[in-house]
């Protein structure tokens, strides 16, 4: 079995989906590792290091997804004029894709992959279920996330963020709040803490009060009845009704008068992300302050969040950068690359033959198409639900 790990061609995508420690294991499994030639330089990862583990390097693209039996990517391949080349025309009849593929943002690509032939399996799919935990895309993606979001906001936030006790006066300490209490969040708090900031965060699960409190926030969040079923099986957060996201919003408000710098993560599978500060909001905030809208491509927490740019308004700065994860392309390539692994490893048995498991919980959960169907009930055309 070939695997085939092409270069990242998407704007604002730094990351690779195989490193030298995981094309080792994936070896040592009994699959065959061709690399696209320079698809690790934005990872800081070098073709002679991708040889040196037992990959071959070729930069001939059509050869290698033409034959490839597996292709290993972080985002989805690019369709016709989507760029310069059509990827996924490229791809044999038969192949498995697997990656991040943004089946809700992007529907319209299913039906493509599956008149293309292949077979494609979407990571953020993966169920949240203990035995699939080091295969958690969104996690391992998110953690790093969140702590960077707090490094963009300290670089344009013109204070200091600890306390500081100097000869001349002190220093009062930045004040943080964290909206969404995920996986983001909270590295987001953990974060502002550990450089000295006062934190606060908000969620609509109470079931985060516990967690935003061992890691030393205060959790600001309305008192309701509706909270008891904010959770979905999956651990996500649902959305909430209009009677409680009004009674939040004023929370919130109140709260965010008294902020220096606000970390927006909250995010719905499949939905536009929640509105949480409105222009309103934005205008209440001290000059200086900063939002960071990590959901910006979704479009986006704030109001005024312009996606992909960082702009100032009423002397607010906010910032809705695409793909922050990418912007630490080493460590999100490094933990990226394992849970393909991860992913990977049981479909490979002792005799280091290619066996899928299609009815397995894991498996059935990501499957977008297949024999030429769109398989995910989710995304079936209406006639064949």
């Amino acid at each position: 079995m070939k695997i085939v790990i092409p270069k990242e061609r998407r704007a604002h995508e730094r990351r690779v989906a195989a490193t030298p420690d995981t094309v080792k294991k994936l070896i040592a499994l009994g699959f065959d590792v061709a690399i696209e030639k320079d698809a690790g330089i934005a990872s800081r990862i070098s073709n002679e290091s991708y040889q040196d583990a037992g990959a071959s390097i070729s930069d001939d693209l059509a050869g290698l997804l033409g034959t490839a039996d597996i292709v290993l990517k972080v985002q989805r391949p690019l369709l016709a004029g989507e760029g310069e080349i059509n990827e996924l025309a490229l791809i044999k009849r038969g192949a498995l894709l697997i990656a991040m593929l943004s089946p809700y943002a992007e529907p319209a690509a299913i039906q493509q992959y599956a008149d293309a032939g292949i077979t494609t399996m979407t990571l953020e799919f993966v169920p949240r279920i203990t035995r699939a935990q080091s295969m958690d895309v969104l996690s391992s993606q998110s953690n790093l996330a969140g702590y960077r979001a707090v490094l963009e906001a300290v670089n344009v936030y013109d204070r200091a963020m600890p306390m500081m006790m100097t000869a001349a006066g002190t220093i009062a300490p930045a004040r943080v709040m964290v909206l969404g209490a995920g996986v983001a969040g909270l590295q987001a708090i953990a974060t502002a803490k550990r450089l000295g900031a006062i934190v606060s965060a908000t969620d609509v699960r109470a079931a985060s009060k516990e967690q935003v409190e061992s890691l030393g926030g205060k959790f600001v969040m309305v008192e309701s009845d509706e909270v008891k079923n904010a959770e979905t099986a999956g651990g996500y957060a649902k959305e909430m009704s209009d009677d409680y996201k009004r009674r939040q919003a004023e929370l919130v408000a109140e709260t965010l008068k008294k902020q220096d710098i606000a970390i927006c993560t909250a995010l719905i599978p499949g939905r536009k992300a929640p509105t949480l500060i409105n222009d309103e909001m934005v205008h209440s905030m001290r000059p200086g302050s900063v939002i960071v809208d990590l959901a910006a491509e979704q479009g986006g927490n704030c109001t005024l969040t312009k996606p992909g740019e960082i702009i100032e308004v009423n002397g607010v700065t906010i910032i809705g950068l695409f793909n922050i994860p990418s912007r630490l392309s080493a460590d999100a390539s490094a933990l990226y690359a394992k849970n393909v692994l991860n992913f990977l490893t049981p479909m490979m048995n002792a005799e280091k033959q290619f066996n899928v498991n299609w009815q397995d919980d894991i498996i059935a959960a990501t499957v977008l198409t297949r024999d030429g169907a769109i398989t995910h009930p989710n995304f079936k055309p209406a006639s064949a639900a």
